[in-house]
């Protein structure tokens, strides 16, 4: 998980590091008599840039630099590869400063305690002059109060947990004081025009003809730079089994698939390419979409409802004994959902219960703690999957490793949205 300290509570965790990590580097073969003085490959990505010297100009957002290796073909000539190697956009983890700070959200609760007042004055002076009007009592309702008992509950774990890793971080030099003059003046990042358009293909993917079963259900991608429809994708498992990045093109714009991986471009609704690649998985995290009224206004993707969450096939892609990791929102009613029939009705006991801490570099909470409207924590619910069978799930010399309960991973957010942690190794 690109730990940068781990202690009792948790883990401190370094995401961008993570990313960088991974090896996304692109091989593509050239004749000779390409010109060095030219790029090989413009390539425009939202959130990874190139590494090295600019060679599209400054007023590209992203920069690029291609190194060349001299190989030997097998007719006796020579070609040239060139290596391009990808990392994420720091400054889209350059979280300085809180969304909301303390103060202002201390502003914000005395100007709502001021309107308060005067409202609750000209109620009093509409009951004087009105006899027949009657002052209304304001009530949480039961969401509120549910959530307001959840937070009381944890609050002292997130608060000394998170305490101690962001101590740990300062130690480390991973997190660092924040300075008066540079960062608090700093503008924030935006974000350039051109962002990923996933979210769309899935959209089109629900009113494209379903695949027959007899059609080809896995695309491996060969070659370098890889051009494919959209059609192409859907509703197939598109496979890297290469030891490099590939690189494809769909809709004009370009993705990287890192080695060893592959994904499934799919409405939820046909889930069947995957179930017949016939593989199963010992970790399984989702991240559904739930609804909330920020999705609601924002109309940024489509919502799942609880039935449909539960229809994913989680027990026919689960290895024995697998680890099912879902993501869930502070709201109650989904937390109770997954605890009490989401889990029970995928056979998945639940084993424990975690959460992410979201920080500034400089080691503050994104949000105020106890700000009624937005939280800086997530919740995880891990559980394993537990069959009704007799004989033994696994080889008795495989051990599972127990879970441990109520533990804190705290990071620097990225900036994309619903952008979660790495829980890998």
């Amino acid at each position: 998980m690109s730990v940068v300290c781990q202690l009792s509570p948790g883990w401190l965790l370094d995401h961008l590091s993570f990313i960088n990590k991974i090896n996304y580097q692109v091989h593509q073969h050239h004749e000779p008599c390409c010109s060095k003085s030219e790029p090989t490959s413009s390539v425009y990505r939202d959130s990874l840039h190139m590494d090295s010297v600019s060679s599209f100009g400054s007023s590209t957002t992203f920069t690029a630099s291609d190194s060349t290796i001299k190989l030997a073909n097998d007719d006796g000539g020579n070609c040239e590869l060139c290596i391009q190697k990808y990392v994420f956009r720091s400054e889209l983890f350059d979280v300085t400063i809180p969304y909301i700070t303390s103060a202002i959200h201390k502003e914000c609760q005395q100007s709502n305690e001021k309107e308060d007042l005067m409202n609750g004055l000209k109620k009093e002076i509409s009951i004087s002059t009105v006899g027949k009007k009657r002052k209304r009592c304001v009530a949480f309702n039961q969401g509120e109060v549910d959530a307001m008992e959840y937070h009381t509950k944890i609050r002292e774990l997130i608060l000394d947990g998170s305490s101690q890793l962001i101590q740990e971080g300062f130690k480390s030099g991973f997190l660092h004081p924040l300075s008066e003059k540079g960062d608090k003046c700093r503008e924030p990042l935006t974000l350039p025009l051109d962002t990923c358009n996933l979210s769309e293909l899935c959209e089109m993917a629900k009113h494209l003809p379903s695949l027959n079963e007899t059609e080809l259900l896995t695309l491996q991608l060969m070659g370098e730079d890889v051009s494919v429809t959209g059609q192409d994708l859907f509703s197939r498992v598109v496979e890297n089994n290469s030891s490099f990045t590939k690189m494809i093109t769909v809709m004009g714009q370009r993705y990287l698939l890192p080695p060893k991986s592959s994904f499934l471009l799919s409405d939820i609704s046909c889930m069947y390419p995957l179930l017949n690649c016939g593989k199963t998985y010992d970790v399984i995290v989702i991240d559904p979409p739930w609804q909330n009224k920020s999705v609601k206004r924002s109309k940024r993707y489509s919502y799942l409802s609880p039935l449909q969450i539960k229809q994913i096939p989680i027990p026919k892609l689960a290895a024995p004994d697998c680890l099912v990791i879902t993501w869930v929102t502070n709201r109650q009613k989904h937390l109770r959902f997954v605890k009490e029939e989401l889990y029970p009705s995928w056979s998945v006991e639940l084993v424990a219960e975690w959460h992410w801490v979201k920080v500034t570099s400089s080691g503050e909470f994104v949000f105020p703690l106890d700000s009624p409207h937005k939280k800086p924590y997530e919740v995880l619910v891990l559980g394993r999957v537990r069959e009704k069978a007799a004989l033994p799930l696994r080889n008795a010399d495989v051990k599972v490793l127990p879970i441990p309960d109520h533990k804190l991973i705290v990071s620097v957010p990225c900036t994309l949205h619903s952008h979660k942690p790495p829980l890998a190794g």
